[in-house]
Parts: C-alpha cells; structure tokens; sequence
C-alpha cells in the first residue's frame, strides 16, 4: 500500500509527488481543462479559463498542492491542506479537526479509471496520519450529480452556505481514512527537493 506507484483500475503506474515550481504550467493546464468541462455542463464553480497562476502558486510554495503522475503526463491534481475558508466552516465545525480539499482534477484522457477516488483515499490517510478527524471539502451548490458523486465516496453532506458571490458551499465531511471496501491509493511522494517522503500512517 506504500509503494512509489499505485494503479486504482489500470495497469499503467500513477506516481503521487508534491508539484513545484516546475510543474505550475501543468497544473494550470489540467485545472483550466477540468473546468472548461464544468463550464461546458453548466457549472460554475471554477472559473471558465481555470485559474490564474497567482491562485495556484501559492499552494506549491506552501507544499499543499499535489500531482499524480502518469507514463503520458499529469493525470489528476489536488491540493489538501489545513486552510478552512471561513466563509463556509463556522467554530462550531472545529475546522481545525480537518483537512480540506482542494482544486481536485483528474485529466479527461484519465477519466472513469478512479483516480479522483483513489486521491481522496490518500487524502483520507493524510487525516489520520496527522492526527485529525475529519476529510472535508466544498463544492457547488447548485451541482446535484457533482454531490451525489461525493455522497458515493461516503461523504456525508453538512448543510449549503449560500452565498451571492460563491458558485461553492455545498460542504461536505466524511471520517479520515479510506471508504468502506476501498483499497486506496497510498504511495510515496517526493517532496519539492525530489526526495521520497513515504506515508506513515
């Protein structure tokens, strides 16, 4: 389960690593085509370009935004940190019980083969691995199959945060580890001077 490569439906290796610097033009790529495909199905959330590099490369530098790597190129992207936008989680969800994610994306050429799953499972181990409870995410409100596929990966809806200037706030939480009858996905990442940092948990 801790090996450098994982493979959730295929025989190909997926290797999971923090980005870097070198990696933003990537990550700008696959998150603009991912939300291209929103767009294109009528969902907002993301911006219809994707997102400037200003976005995204402060999560790089903090070491919070992640690349699966595939033989032909990134295949998916998230960002999992301890950041809970304080517009959706209130005190009272002790958002410091949680990791969050974020900017989760899987290449179209990749899609169906599990990996948004697959991440989620890792994600999951991150949250116990650190000693937290909670995996928690927000995604559209107004995005009813987008929620019925968080509900299919067992997590729980808390309750939607309407807000006139957010697409998002439909906020979702489900225990730290991985879905009931998953195998996961737990490999090794290298961190951003290109070491192996292996998963404990």
């Amino acid at each position: 389960m801790h090996s450098n490569t994982a493979s959730p439906t295929t025989a190909r290796p997926f290797t999971l690593r923090r980005a870097t610097d070198g990696d933003l033009d990537g990550v700008l790529a696959l998150l603009a085509e991912t939300a291209g495909w929103l767009n294109r199905r009528g969902v907002r959330q993301w911006p219809a370009a994707g997102f400037p590099a200003e976005r995204i490369t402060p999560l790089i530098d903090e070491g919070v935004m992640y690349l699966l790597d595939g033989e032909d190129g990134p295949a998916a992207t998230l960002a999992l940190d301890a950041h809970a936008d304080p517009e959706f989680w209130a005190p009272g969800d002790d958002p410091g019980s949680a990791l969050y994610v974020h900017k989760l994306a899987v290449a179209r050429a990749h899609a169906g083969r599990g990996l948004g799953e697959a991440l989620l499972d890792w994600a999951g181990l991150r949250v116990l691995a650190l000693g937290r409870r909670w995996l928690r995410l927000d995604c559209s409100k107004d995005n009813s199959r987008l929620q019925d596929y968080y509900r299919g990966q067992r997590f729980a809806h808390l309750r939607t945060v309407d807000l006139s200037h957010r697409a998002s706030g439909a906020l979702f939480q489900r225990p730290g580890g991985l879905r009931a009858h998953a195998s996961g996905l737990a490999p090794s990442f290298s961190d951003r001077r290109g070491s192996s940092v292996p998963e404990h948990v």
